[in-house]
């Protein structure tokens, strides 16, 4: 043979050429050839025969250098590639080849799909990247057995609206999506209303696993709850749930990677369907979640399922709520976030003096002034209170802050320059008092009263009253 006839011969087809050879000079029976090679005897002369008429060639397959016959048509695969270009730059193969087939009736595999975008340099194949190292750690046995619970900060809806928080919830067990809850930032009222959405759906599971936060544990000793007790750990140990924390991110990792992942595929499902509001969002996830659990869901080890229903007695309304004590003064009054609630005066009320009774703040803004299981009834009354040149402004609400500051100080300045400061009140805007005459150091606003300002317009914007420096 010469050589530049030469032919390319894989292992496989070399091992047998071996063989073959072996069966043609003698040297080995025919039988047992057949027994190596897995082939029968009849085939086994076969090959002894093409070998000796046309040499090792007639050993080689006849679809070598051909292509195959299930080949990918080059139009199809140039007008996929164009699309995964253009809609689906930043998705994975796997994701892009089910975009492919729900959206353009174009029904490829992943794996094929995976080639197409690796050879055209959108996807990175796994084995290039740095590897990763996790800590292996046994799952839980049955569902609502434990519930990794966490708020992720994103931009979910990219361009179209700013970055907002969203709270997950996975179980152990099955690292299924459990409740997804859009809200502006992670509080301890959104981490309430997200939970009493799980509670009525799921029951109530075994612990909750969090991490150091303060919604879910404080360094502060509280006199009704104790060391380390917030107010969502309080309403978990009225409903008879444990509240862990992580002592690092890995070790609640299975929510982490949740996070990962709905911050690839949730963004672009939020993306094509044009959802832009917390509103829209929350309608959509159980629809996301359904289809993620179907996808991303592992069976667990047993079929028991942990979760309890809520008892009778158990009111979600009253226990996921913001509490505080406070004492009656002499005068039948509580004093709650600056705010002053009169008490009616009665027998029952005069008998409470000096006693401490429970101040209920809801979600939704609402004040309720509770004493041995039921509200009292009581009115409002407002007024502009001092607060120190050191009040605390909350981080979060700097830039809230700065624009409110520069309103008041324009609407001071117009008041100045018209010469007749207003001393009333319009509705529930609360204005400086501004003496018309005396110092400058008199007539400029306080910097309490501007924290005063600022705490209420960031408690209106919030939905919820802000939590007063004092407390």
């Amino acid at each position: 043979m010469a050589a530049t006839d030469r032919i390319t011969m894989t292992m496989r087809e070399l091992d047998r050429f071996k063989v073959i050879q072996s069966v043609a000079d003698d040297l080995l029976k025919p039988w047992r050839a057949a027994q190596r090679l897995g082939l029968t005897t009849r085939q086994i002369r076969r090959l002894v025969a093409r070998l000796r008429e046309d040499g090792p060639a007639g050993l080689v397959s006849g679809r070598c250098a051909k292509p195959s016959n299930n080949r990918l048509d080059a139009g199809t695969a140039a007008c996929a590639l164009a699309i995964i270009r253009e809609r689906y730059a930043d998705f994975g193969p796997t994701l892009a080849c089910e975009k492919l087939r729900e959206c353009h009736g174009l029904r490829l595999a992943k794996e094929t799909v995976r080639r197409l975008m690796t050879d055209a340099g959108l996807w990175i194949p796994r084995r290039q990247r740095p590897p990763k190292i996790h800590q292996l750690r046994s799952r839980r046995a049955c569902v609502g057995e434990l519930v990794q619970i966490d708020g992720s900060d994103h931009r979910w809806f990219e361009e179209r609206a700013p970055a907002c928080t969203l709270l997950v919830y996975v179980d152990d067990a099955t690292s299924r999506l459990m409740a997804l809850h859009f809200t502006i930032t992670e509080s301890t009222f959104s981490y309430f209303e997200a939970t009493r959405g799980y509670l009525r759906q799921h029951g109530k599971p075994v612990a909750f696993y969090s991490d150091k936060a303060t919604v879910f544990r404080s360094a502060q000793t509280s006199t009704t709850a104790g060391k380390g007790f917030t107010q969502f750990g309080r309403a978990l140990y009225e409903l008879n749930i444990e509240s862990w924390c992580a002592n690092s991110s890995q070790a609640k990792g299975r929510v982490e990677r949740a996070n990962l992942t709905l911050q690839d595929r949730l963004v672009k499902e939020l993306r094509l369907r044009g959802i832009d509001t917390h509103e829209a969002a929350n309608d959509y996830a159980p629809h996301f979640v359904a289809d993620y659990n179907t996808r991303f869901g592992k069976p667990p080890k047993s079929a028991f399922n942990a979760h309890r229903s809520l008892r009778d007695d158990e009111d979600l309304d009253l226990i996921l709520t913001h509490r505080a004590t406070r004492c009656v003064s002499n005068t039948l009054t509580v004093q709650y976030d600056r705010v002053i609630y009169l008490l009616e005066d009665t027998a029952a009320n005069r008998g409470r003096i000096h006693h401490y009774i429970d101040v209920y703040e809801y979600p939704d803004g609402r004040i309720e002034i509770r004493a041995d299981g039921s509200a009292l009834p009581c009115s409002r009354y407002d007024r502009l209170s001092e607060i120190d040149q050191g009040a605390v402004i909350e981080n979060k609400r700097l830039g809230h802050a700065l624009r409110v500051a520069q309103q008041v100080q324009a609407e001071r300045d117009n008041r100045r320059a018209a010469g007749s400061p207003s001393r009333t009140n319009r509705g529930d805007e609360v204005r400086p008092k501004v003496r018309p005459t005396g110092t400058r150091k008199q007539r400029e606003l306080t910097v309490g009263d501007l924290n005063e300002i600022v705490l209420r317009t960031a408690g209106e914007r919030a939905g919820s009253v802000p939590e007063s420096p004092s407390r």
